[in-house]
């Protein structure tokens, strides 16, 4: 896996945030109560997993 920093993305901290807030809306719209097949389990932890390397850039960032 590429170790990137956000500086060297070239994305701002402004475009990070509307990414980071993108996939939690996404997230949560996906979200229900009665289980979720292993294809939607499987999106969702990508999902989540972008969420955290949306954070660490973010981290990065600042």
């Amino acid at each position: 896996m590429n170790a990137r920093t956000a500086t060297d993305t070239g994305l701002s901290a402004c475009r990070l945030h509307e990414i980071h807030d993108c996939l939690a809306l996404a997230l949560d719209a996906s979200e229900h109560d009665r289980g979720y097949t292993e294809a939607e389990a499987e999106a969702r932890g990508y999902v989540r997993a972008a969420l955290r390397q949306t954070l660490k850039l973010m981290e990065v960032q600042q």
